[in-house]
């Protein structure tokens, strides 16, 4: 054992039982688990009510003084031997330690001032949104009338990242997603000797529903909060405060060229998507049926009619612009500390997938008749 590994040791004394405390009691020393462990089952097999002699321990600090404290029950012992030093240290302990009263339970008012107080952030949320999602309109008839001072290097810069780098991932899920679909659609097909009408199935889940939501689900996770922590870094780098210093408008600069690169990149993304994963369920539809690419290629368009790629694309749209709409929002109110850019991100994160599933079943409602 080394010397400074803290440790107590049993002595007899006149009064009683005394305990010695020996090693180094330090925050260096207990940084290591080991011997964080090796201390807390020291003072785990003290006698109650023993006295304590501090004298020949090499050196205890504020954190050491704090693990004797609490193990006497925040009160002195009956017989205490410590160098002026330590007791100055331990003073300092005792005087600052403070006892948190028990949480109770919430009363009928503070649930109703919780709720309203809930409601309140909620109402900033949306009144910022809706600023945001103004002032990018506004941004758009500037850029429509002076098109040559647009931040088009930022738009294409936005477009390699949030979509080129994308295609990978969402490939691979989308293909994933087709194999998984069409195999647990073959078993139930096969009992009914149905088996023609996997394409059917397939071509309408996947253009129309799954193929546009899929990607959206994927992007919001993974652009959603890049774009947030991008611009919450820049709020603790100090750096939105120098673009507004310098007149530079951050929605022109932040919002738009995002906005913009996520409307286009998603229609895209979105039919990639669909048709990775029509890939996959025409290979598993093979394996599983029988039903060959050729007859899969030939039923397909009469399965799912064209109509169904146009909502598709034009749901995209939507969800392109308002999973940037929301990372820039969460991302221009993170406060200048990595607690809050951590929250912000989460929060984008979550609120953009809501935010998706809600506008896919919106457009589900409202455009039903639609390719059927």
């Amino acid at each position: 054992m080394e010397p400074s590994t803290p440790r107590t040791e049993k002595q007899d004394a006149a009064g009683g039982a005394s305990l010695r405390v020996l090693g180094a009691w330090t925050a260096g020393r207990f940084a290591d688990a080991r011997m964080y462990r090796s201390a807390v089952a020291a003072l785990a097999d003290a006698p109650p009510g023993a006295g304590w002699d501090l004298r020949d321990a090499q050196q205890i600090d504020h954190l050491g003084a704090q693990l004797l404290w609490n193990h006497w029950g925040r009160q002195w012992p009956r017989q205490l031997d410590a160098e002026p030093g330590q007791r100055a240290v331990l003073e300092r302990v005792a005087q600052f330690t403070v006892d948190l009263p028990p949480r109770g339970r919430l009363t009928w008012a503070e649930r109703y001032l919780g709720l309203g107080a809930a409601v309140v952030r909620a109402g900033r949320h949306v009144r910022g949104f809706v600023r945001l999602t103004g002032q990018l309109m506004i941004d758009m008839g500037r850029l429509a009338r002076v098109p040559h001072n647009g931040p088009w290097r930022d738009v294409s810069g936005h477009l390699y990242r949030i979509g080129a780098t994308a295609l990978p991932i969402t490939a691979l899920v989308g293909f994933l997603i087709g194999v998984v679909l069409a195999y647990l659609t073959s078993q139930q097909l096969k009992q009914f000797g149905a088996d023609a009408y996997i394409v059917n199935i397939l071509g309408v889940s996947l253009i129309r529903e799954l193929g546009p939501m899929l990607a959206a689900i994927l992007i919001a996770g993974r652009s959603g909060s890049a774009i947030t922590a991008q611009i919450g870094v820049m709020r603790v780098t100090d750096e939105l405060d120098a673009m507004r210093v310098m007149g530079i408008s951050h929605s022109w600069r932040l919002v738009m060229p995002r906005a913009m690169a996520l409307a286009i990149a998603m229609p895209l993304i979105s039919v990639w998507t669909t048709l990775a994963a029509l890939g996959g369920g025409m290979l598993s539809a093979d394996l599983s049926m029988g039903i060959t690419p050729q007859y899969f290629f030939n039923a397909l368009p009469a399965a799912a009619s064209i109509n169904n790629l146009y909502l598709a694309t034009a749901k995209s749209v939507v969800f392109g612009v308002m999973i940037a709409l929301i990372g820039c929002h969460y991302g221009l109110r993170v406060k200048p500390n990595t607690q809050s850019l951590g929250e912000g991100t989460t929060a984008s994160v979550v609120t953009s997938i809501t935010a998706v599933i809600l506008i896919d079943a919106l457009f589900a409602v409202l455009f039903k008749d639609v390719g059927v």
